[in-house]
């Protein structure tokens, strides 16, 4: 299994993000992009495999990487791993295969992590955990709470990360921040983050606000929150489908209804100076993509995030 790459795995021949050289050219690079090509937990549109494939190839359109907030480019401070060696079936058998590839890269680097659909998120804050010797802070972008207790009758999958990650002791839940959800669910299972004292706005909520001054009240609000954790660490989940369908169809459970790819570009420009940690981005599946909308979102907001990463760290 370990020497074995599925047709659909970017390896570090390929140009990674931003055609970002591999990291064996570039040992010491602080940011480091990672695939994680695993769909084995999708509950509707399978795809998500092919997400980090996508996602590099989508962000080679963004030339020498200046952003246009930021005015600085994270190329020089990046590169890119390939996708982790995985086996695409059995949930258990993925996870134990991810943890030793994650620890060894946490450990030296500040990582984004290309899925995937959203069940690899608790594996990784279980690493992070492990890693920083606390809960972390969790910022959320998605349209599912994603705190269902089981998972279509099986205890585990891409709907239970964020109840696992509580129960487990991984993340604190008053330090965690929902954005954009809107699926249907039951109310204790939609609102049980903020039953344990954390935040969840709804894409209701988020109507007819886009710019910063219109989402000043929110993004003060996290900014606020997440201070009374002092430095924790603070890790970032976007799963595509916080978007509408309108501007991100490729994905594997739409939810109409949703936010702009505006919205969130504002708040990863605004919230970019908060102690990140790491970042993962889910569910883009290329097989119900148009136009390349979903994947080219989903290379926009990682390039905001590494580009305010660089403009903070040069502050």
């Amino acid at each position: 299994m370990t020497d074995y790459t599925y047709a659909y795995q970017t390896s570090t021949t390929h140009p990674g993000f931003m055609k970002a050289p591999p990291l064996a050219s570039r040992p010491d690079a602080k940011y480091v992009i990672a695939g994680v090509p695993y769909d084995g937990a999708t509950t509707n549109r399978a795809g998500a495999r092919f997400g980090p494939y996508q996602i590099r190839r989508a962000s080679h359109m963004l030339c020498d990487g200046t952003h246009p907030v930021f005015g600085v480019s994270p190329l020089e401070h990046i590169a890119d791993i390939g996708d982790l060696t995985l086996p695409n079936t059995a949930l258990e058998a993925m996870r134990a295969a991810m943890a030793p590839q994650v620890a060894s890269l946490i450990r030296q680097h500040h990582m984004v992590w290309l899925g995937g659909d959203h069940s690899i998120a608790f594996p990784l804050l279980r690493e992070y955990r492990a890693h920083f010797g606390r809960p972390l802070a969790l910022v959320h972008f998605d349209a599912h709470c994603d705190t269902w207790e089981s998972h279509f009758a099986e205890p585990s999958g891409h709907g239970t990360w964020v109840h696992e990650a509580i129960r487990d002791g991984l993340i604190d839940p008053k330090l965690t921040v929902q954005v954009g959800i809107r699926s249907a669910a039951e109310r204790d299972t939609g609102r049980y983050v903020s039953d344990r004292g954390g935040l969840i706005y709804t894409s209701r909520d988020m109507r007819g606000r886009v710019n910063s001054e219109q989402l000043a009240s929110i993004t003060n609000e996290v900014r606020a929150r997440l201070n009374q954790g002092g430095s924790i660490p603070t890790y970032l989940s976007l799963d595509i489908d916080c978007l509408d369908p309108a501007f991100a169809p490729g994905t594997g459970t739409p939810e109409p209804g949703g936010l702009s790819t505006s919205q969130v570009l504002t708040l990863l420009e605004d919230w970019h100076d908060f102690n990140w940690c790491g970042m993962d981005l889910c569910e883009v599946s290329p097989p119900y993509d148009h136009a390349e909308l979903t994947s080219n979102a989903a290379a926009s907001f990682i390039w905001t995030y590494l580009s305010g990463r660089v403009s903070h760290s040069a502050a």
